[in-house]
C-alpha cells in the first residue's frame, strides 16, 4: 500500500466503527443468530470468528468488484476525479450521522437471498452456518454498507478497492464481536436511542476533522488532499 492512500484506508476503518454503533442494532441480533445459545465458550468464539472472517471476505470481494467498475470510469474522466475519495468521505459520515442513509432505495431480492441463505443455515452446523451468513451479509439492505460500495468505486483499482472495504469491515469486527459474545448483558444496557446518539456525535466528529484536514482542497490543489486521496 503506497503511503499516500493510508489516510483513505485509516479514514474507512473509521467508518466502520461509526457504522458498527447502527449495526448492533440493526444488523446484532442477525450476527448473534450464528453464535450457539448452548455449548461451551470455545464453540461460541470459532462461529464468532468464522462469521466475521467469511463477512469480510463477502466485503472484499465486493469492494474488488466496484474498484474494477470504478476504474475505466475515472479514467475517462481524468485522474483529479479520485480527489474527491476523501470529501465523499465526509459526506458519508454527514449521511450517517442525520440517518439519511435511511431514504436510499432497497433492493428487497437480495434481503430475500440473505433470508434464504439464513434459513439454509438453520439446518447445518454452527460454523457452516456461520461462514454461509457471513458471505451473504454483504446482501442485507444496508444503506451505510451500499454507501461504502459507492465510495469504493473512485478506489482506482480493484486492489484499493479490496484494501479499501477490508478497511471498512475490519472496523465493524470489534463491536459486533462484543455483542455476539456478551449479548445478553450489553444489549439491556445500551437503548437503541443511545446508539443513534453517539454513532450520530462519533460520525459528525469524524466529518469535521476530515473537512478541517482538507479544507481549501475542493480546487484539487493544495498538500492536505494528497494526504487522503489513494493514487
Amino acid at each position: 500500500m503506497e503511503p499516500a492512500s493510508i489516510n483513505s484506508v485509516a479514514t474507512a476503518f473509521a467508518a466502520g466503527l461509526v457504522t458498527s454503533l447502527h449495526c448492533l442494532g440493526m444488523c446484532g441480533p442477525l450476527a448473534c443468530a450464528v453464535v450457539p445459545v448452548r455449548g461451551d465458550r470455545a464453540d461460541a468464539h470459532i462461529a464468532s470468528s468464522i462469521y466475521h472472517l467469511s463477512r469480510i471476505t463477502g466485503y472484499a470481494v465486493l469492494g474488488a468488484l466496484f474498484g474494477a467498475l470504478g476504474r475505466l470510469p475515472m479514467e475517462w474522466l481524468g485522474s483529479g476525479v479520485a480527489r474527491l475519495l476523501p470529501w465523499l468521505l465526509v459526506v458519508f459520515f454527514v449521511v450517517v450521522a442525520f440517518r439519511w442513509d435511511r431514504y436510499l432505495p432497497r433492493l428487497p431480492f437480495l434481503g430475500s437471498m440473505y433470508l434464504r441463505v439464513h434459513g439454509w443455515g438453520r439446518a447445518r452446523s454452527p460454523v457452516v452456518a456461520a461462514a454461509a451468513l457471513g458471505l451473504a451479509t454483504p446482501l442485507l439492505p444496508c444503506g451505510p454498507l451500499y454507501l461504502m460500495f459507492a465510495v469504493a468505486m473512485l478506489a482506482g483499482s480493484a486492489l484499493r478497492g479490496v484494501e479499501f472495504m477490508l478497511a471498512f469491515g475490519l472496523g465493524t469486527v470489534p463491536l459486533l464481536w462484543l455483542l455476539q459474545l456478551n449479548v445478553h448483558w450489553i444489549r439491556p444496557r445500551l437503548p437503541a436511542r443511545w446508539l443513534g446518539r453517539i454513532q450520530a456525535g462519533l460520525a459528525l466528529a469524524a466529518a469535521l476533522v476530515i473537512a478541517w484536514r482538507i479544507r481549501g482542497t475542493l480546487g484539487f490543489s493544495g498538500p492536505g488532499l494528497d494526504n487522503f486521496v489513494c493514487h
